[in-house]
């Protein structure tokens, strides 16, 4: 099933990247349209061919988007009279296909433990027909949607991916085992306050860093967590990895490596400020870190 949902992610971008090919009034229609082609051959072919054409496309991406290449086309936005039009005559059914994909996902995961990845895939396609039948318009003006909202979020759409990659490769490089080691020689790790202070900030430092808190989690348990909070000061190691998310999640709050998070909202919502949603959340991020690291020194020999 999960395979079958990477091929229909695969062919939603393929199809992105030919309307690209055939937007002559497009800046950047050759290397825009290639860009989504290659992002689009890594969800249709990553399991069958060898991880080094993978990793060549992916350069070749980031080739692309470094050098300026992935732009995005110009959209009829349509009459402005239509568009109120049709959104008093919706009302707010509009929003039936959005809670669908919640309510699928709910109820896959609490049918089949451990599906909640392909109830959300199956969430989003319930959804898609419920768009379909709900605004009744045609499967190709909802391609042409997806461009258009593709086109909106740009090279950030690929961020996800690429900084969950990043993680494992981090894990892999042994960055945990290097962080336990400077900690513990440029540390006094018999102080508890010390101790959780490193964890906390490091826990939100290498969140802004990869732009995700699961990535920055196993380096930074590996390193500090368990050998210096539950192996010398016999923590509770559901405390310290409960708490030690959320201290990573304000550095959610304030990166904008965390493209999904800060950076998609912005183009959806067409802010002039790049920044908006991070300097909206920075005072709620602060402050909760602060409450976080003192949760921590509370609870931790609970």
């Amino acid at each position: 099933m999960i395979e079958a949902l990477y091929a229909l992610v695969g062919l939603v971008l393929a199809i992105v990247a030919a309307h690209t090919f055939a937007d002559t009034a497009h800046p950047r229609r050759w290397t825009s349209g290639a860009f989504w082609l290659l992002f689009a051959l890594t969800f249709l072919l990553g399991g069958r061919v060898p991880p080094q054409a993978i990793g060549v496309a992916v350069i070749a991406m980031a080739l692309l988007a470094g050098f300026g290449g992935v732009r995005g086309g110009a959209h009829a936005s349509g009459d402005a009279e239509a568009r109120r039009a049709s959104a008093v005559r919706l009302g707010n059914r509009i929003f039936l296909p959005a809670l669908a994909i919640s309510v699928v996902t709910l109820v896959y995961a609490l049918l089949v433990p451990g599906g909640a990845f392909v109830g959300l895939g199956i969430g989003c396609i319930v959804a898609w027909l419920a768009a379909l039948l709900v605004t009744r318009d045609t499967p190709l003006q909802s391609m042409r949607e997806a461009r258009r909202l593709i086109d909106a979020l740009g090279w950030a759409a690929v961020l996800p991916q690429m900084l969950a990659m990043l993680g494992l490769v981090f894990t892999a490089a042994g960055v945990g085992k290097a962080v336990a080691a400077v900690a513990t020689a440029y540390v006094d790790v018999n102080s508890l306050v010390v101790g959780v202070l490193v964890f906390a900030l490091g826990m939100a430092l290498f969140t802004i860093v990869m732009g995700n808190a699961f990535a920055a989690f196993p380096i930074m348990v590996g390193g500090i967590g368990v050998p210096v909070l539950v192996g010398v000061h016999h923590a509770d190691p559901a405390v310290v990895a409960a708490i030690g998310m959320f201290s990573g999640y304000c550095g959610t709050l304030v990166t904008p490596m965390a493209a999904n998070f800060n950076l998609v909202p912005v183009a959806l919502l067409e802010l002039e400020d790049r920044y908006a949603v991070i300097k909206a959340q920075a005072m709620t991020a602060l402050p909760l870190l602060v409450c976080n690291i003192i949760l921590l020194l509370v609870l931790v020999h609970r």
